[in-house]
Parts: C-alpha cells; sequence; structure tokens
C-alpha cells in the first residue's frame, strides 16, 4: 500500500536526506500506525531518525526517535511527561512570544512554522520570512528547524539567516527524481555552511 511512499524515502535518503518526520494528519491513527511502523522498519535499516507529528500514541508504539508537536497539538511539557523516554521532541513557534514559554525550553528543537506560505499549513498565524529566522536565532541555542514551502531555490539563504535544519515536502515528494531534488537541496545547504566557514 505504502510502496511508492517507501520509495521516495528511499530515494530521498540517497540524496542526502538524514532525518524523516512523518505528518498525517488525515489519517485516522490505525491507518497512521501501519504507515508510521512500515516507514520505521525501513529507516531503522538505513540508519535513519523518525520523528512522528503530532500523535503520541503512534511514535510510542513504534518507538520512533521523537515527536514534532505544534500549538494545537499535544504541548512539549505534556508530551515528555507521557513520554519519558523520547530522544527528540519538536516545537513550532508561531510567535515570538512562545519562546519564553516552558514548552519552547522543554522542546529539544524549535521550527518555525511557516518559514514561507505553503498550502501544505493553511492554520498558521504568521510567515516568519528570513527576517523571522534573523530574529529568533540569537534568542536561542536550540536548534531552528524551517518549515513551509522550503525548495532548493532558497534553501541556501534560509541555512544562512539561521535555520540549523531545513523541513522539506513538496520539492522532494513531488519531484520526478526525488533523488536529485534532495541532492540539490544537500548541496544548497553545504554551500550555505561553507559561506559561513569563508
Amino acid at each position: 500500500m505504502y510502496h511508492d511512499f517507501l520509495q521516495v524515502v528511499k530515494a530521498a535518503i540517497k540524496g542526502g536526506v538524514d532525518i524523516v518526520q512523518i505528518r498525517e494528519k488525515e489519517l485516522p491513527e490505525k491507518a497512521f500506525y501501519t504507515k508510521a511502523l512500515q516507514l520505521k522498519e525501513l529507516l531503522d535499516k538505513l540508519g535513519i531518525p523518525l520523528i512522528v507529528n503530532d500523535s503520541l500514541p503512534v511514535a510510542m508504539q513504534i518507538n520512533a526517535s521523537g515527536i514534532h508537536v505544534g500549538n494545537s497539538d499535544l504541548q512539549p511539557v505534556a508530551a515528555k511527561q507521557l513520554w519519558p523516554a523520547s530522544r527528540i521532541i519538536g516545537y513550532s513557534l508561531e510567535d515570538l512570544a512562545q519562546l519564553k514559554s516552558a514548552d519552547a525550553a522543554t522542546a529539544d528543537y524549535i521550527a518555525l512554522s511557516p518559514v514561507f506560505s505553503t498550502p501544505t499549513k493553511t492554520n498558521t498565524i504568521i510567515e516568519w520570512g528570513l527576517a523571522g529566522i534573523r530574529q529568533v536565532r540569537p534568542l536561542t541555542k536550540k536548534p531552528l528547524v524551517a518549515i513551509g514551502n522550503i525548495n532548493s531555490s532558497n534553501a541556501r539563504a534560509v541555512v544562512r539567516a539561521g535555520a540549523d535544519c531545513l523541513a522539506v515536502i513538496s520539492d522532494i515528494c513531488s519531484a520526478r527524481d526525488p533523488e536529485r531534488a534532495a541532492a540539490n537541496i544537500r548541496n544548497e545547504i553545504e554551500k550555505a555552511a561553507s559561506y559561513d566557514i569563508l
């Protein structure tokens, strides 16, 4: 059932993806669990961490590497209490004031969502842009993950603005050649890193 999905993931990893998040807002929990478990089995063989979006029961049942939550989901403090063995808890920041919250302090990384508007995230209240990344970067030592319409044309600028990690969906999953799409983005990240060194 998820053969094509798993093939895309394998291709993306060949192209340089080094962590995967599964996000299935519309799937019933049982179907989400089945898909996540198949993905976890694949990623375990490849040594790639899996983050589950929103669903703590699924994350715990498949022993995922962690969970990512937003402001309409279970909050990081509660997630940590319910799943103390979790290795990674990510938290989507939707306004600057949340950076001072207990949830932000509990999270292992902070996601700015969306950096650029995107059809896959319609219930958000702010578009951070590059200026938003630059604003948040000096305010936290936690890794910053950029989410929202990230692609090969803006990846380098997003990293230079201060993002540590890029969350990419459409540019890879909708590509005819997911491996090449991932490699192009990876190349842009590495160019941004070498620019910082210079």
